[in-house]
């Protein structure tokens, strides 16, 4: 298990763990963030990412990414 933010670009990865306050997981889940949950990193940027979540791009910075394990 490892953090978003060190996953490679352009694979698929199951969502296995979100951390942080509820606030936190309500907000990831609301962009469609779930655990058992299909994610693939399209590019990144100093840490920040482009996701594919549920066929959506979504951009999330690198506080974000490193509470979502894969």
């Amino acid at each position: 298990m490892m953090p978003l933010t060190f996953a490679d670009v352009n694979v698929d990865y199951e969502i296995k763990k979100i951390s942080g306050s509820a606030e936190v997981r309500k907000h990831l889940e609301n962009l469609g963030f779930v655990v058992g949950g299909m994610v693939k990193p399209i590019s990144t940027v100093q840490g920040n990412l482009i996701v594919e979540v549920k066929g959506v791009r979504v951009a999330i910075g690198k506080d974000l990414a490193s509470k979502i394990m894969v």
